[in-house]
């Protein structure tokens, strides 16, 4: 068979097989325009978007947050509809899915890279953090669509770098955190609890910074809890599911179907050591990560008041095994396999930094 015949071939066919190895992958896999530059360590001390002793770092740093991360990502930012219909027609497991190549180590491989990409924005110096951005916002160049749910035109278009949407994926992704490390996050001896008003706002004000990464509007920008709020009443519409959202615009057809029928075509046994890593974050993490949500998202998932209450009491339930969770053995397990080998270092490096800083005080 000729090269080109081969190459033609892979793409018809794709790589059902996945040793260990490949599930755990190479800096590759998530490094992106070279090895990013940890926070504080050059020669000229450039402490990064957020910084040592920032609200910001406190969240981020915790092993709640490194450990139900990727679990939690997308529980918020997918009710907000635009960021889903810009997933549902762009894709690349959407791309691969309508071609019938999809696998279950695609699925996981996106949730796998999304910690390790970021974490270089969270915890390198500026530099890093606008090279990676830049590179994030030309990926998202093309995303971009008419329609954001055929079934409900009046919400209109989307596209991913216009200032609404790139503040939004910045603000659902970095609120989710928030909540992550209220509601899972042991701190020492104390169970989990809410941060004061004030510690809130400063992490909200912070968290400003990094969406002026991207072209989100300055005026539209929340300082506060307060203002956050009050973005989160003005488009209201755009989040929240409906029976129509799932329609891809160009074909008609149900994207969870084609996604689902992929996967299970393309299935292979040595795919099992991914159902392993897709259980815990798609199942055993899940319940905790949605205790963690607020109530309006839960019910924009149509998840009702009774099964509310049933995630609350398996929260409860679990708390022992998320303590366990927490601590530096399965810490780093899922600190490799989740967010990849720049971010492991990255971390360390952070969290020596933001320990210095914290000397003598307590953040609550």
């Amino acid at each position: 068979m000729s090269s080109d015949n081969t190459a033609e071939a892979s793409t018809r066919q794709p790589n059902r097989v996945v040793s260990r190895e490949r599930l755990l992958g190479q800096e590759s896999r998530w490094r992106r325009h070279g090895e990013p530059t940890p926070a504080g360590t050059g020669e000229v001390i450039d402490h990064g978007v957020f910084g040592p002793g920032s609200v910001a770092w406190e969240v981020l740093l915790h092993p709640a947050t490194i450990v139900f991360q990727s679990a939690a990502q997308f529980v918020l930012q997918l009710t907000y509809k635009p960021i889903f219909a810009g997933v549902r027609d762009w894709d690349p497991i959407s791309k691969k899915a309508g071609k019938g190549t999809l696998t279950l180590f695609d699925m996981f491989d996106r949730a796998q890279r999304n910690s390790g990409i970021h974490a270089p924005m969270w915890l390198g110096d500026k530099a890093t953090a606008q090279r990676v951005a830049k590179h994030l916002m030309n990926i998202h160049a093309k995303v971009a669509g008419d329609v954001v749910d055929p079934g409900n035109p009046e919400l209109g278009g989307y596209a991913a770098n216009s200032p609404r949407e790139s503040m939004w994926a910045v603000l659902t992704e970095m609120h989710s955190m928030l909540w992550l490390y209220e509601s899972l996050a042991f701190r020492g001896a104390r169970l989990p609890r809410k941060l004061s008003a004030a510690t809130r706002d400063q992490f909200i004000a912070e968290v400003a910074e990094y969406a002026r990464l991207f072209p989100a509007a300055e005026e539209n920008l929340p300082s506060n809890m307060a203002e956050l709020r009050k973005l989160y009443e003005r488009d209201a519409a755009l989040f929240g599911g409906s029976d129509t959202i799932m329609t891809i615009p160009e074909t008609g057809k149900n994207w969870h179907h084609i996604v689902q029928a992929s996967i299970e075509n393309n299935y292979h046994p040595s795919q099992f050591k991914v159902k392993v890593q897709m259980f815990f974050q798609n199942k055993l993490f899940r319940m905790p990560v949605l205790a963690s949500v607020s109530g309006k998202t839960r019910e924009s998932m149509g998840i009702s008041k009774k099964a509310s209450r049933k995630i609350f009491l398996y929260r409860a339930l679990m708390l022992p095994v998320i303590w366990f969770l927490q601590q530096p053995c399965c810490e780093r397990y899922f600190m490799r396999m989740m967010w990849g080998p720049d971010a492991v270092k990255l971390i360390k490096s952070a969290r020596e930094l933001h320990a210095q800083a914290m000397k003598g005080r307590v953040i609550r």
